[in-house]
């Protein structure tokens, strides 16, 4: 049913919570995880600055960290588990892999990271329920 299942992570507790689902949906239907990571370029200005391109780095870096520690996870519980951290626009990016993969199933977070109001659904999980030509869990 929920063979290759996308979850896009920044971290947050709520994305914390998404890995936890889909990995417990990809043990229960022997599916597996593919996480990933985006650096939302659109926030920083132009990337040719060189001191841009350095915090640019440095978030891949962090995504990346944060990636491995999925993987890690997945492996232990004996989840087939792939990543990328990519650049863009966080809801478009998800799109675009969950295309390439042929995903059966997106898992993300209910708010991420620069969220505030507890009682609303965050702009990128509200943007890929809106779009999303797949089925989409939020947690």
């Amino acid at each position: 049913m929920y063979e290759t299942i996308l979850v896009p992570t920044d971290g947050s507790a709520s994305a914390d919570r998404a890995v936890d689902h889909a990995l417990t949906v990809a043990d229960r239907y022997d599916g597996a995880v593919h996480a990933m990571y985006c650096v939302e370029t659109h926030r920083y200005g132009d990337p040719a600055l060189s001191s841009t391109e350095l915090l640019l780095d440095d978030l891949e870096d962090r995504g990346g960290e944060l990636l491995a520690a999925v993987r890690d996870r997945a492996v232990d519980e004996g989840i087939e588990c792939s990543s990328n951290v990519c650049r863009g626009r966080p809801w478009e990016q998800a799109a675009e892999k969950a295309a390439e993969i042929d995903a059966d199933l997106i898992v993300i977070g209910y708010q991420g990271q620069s969220h505030t109001k507890t009682d609303r659904i965050g702009s990128v999980a509200e943007r890929i329920v809106r779009t999303a030509d797949r089925p989409v869990l939020t947690v």
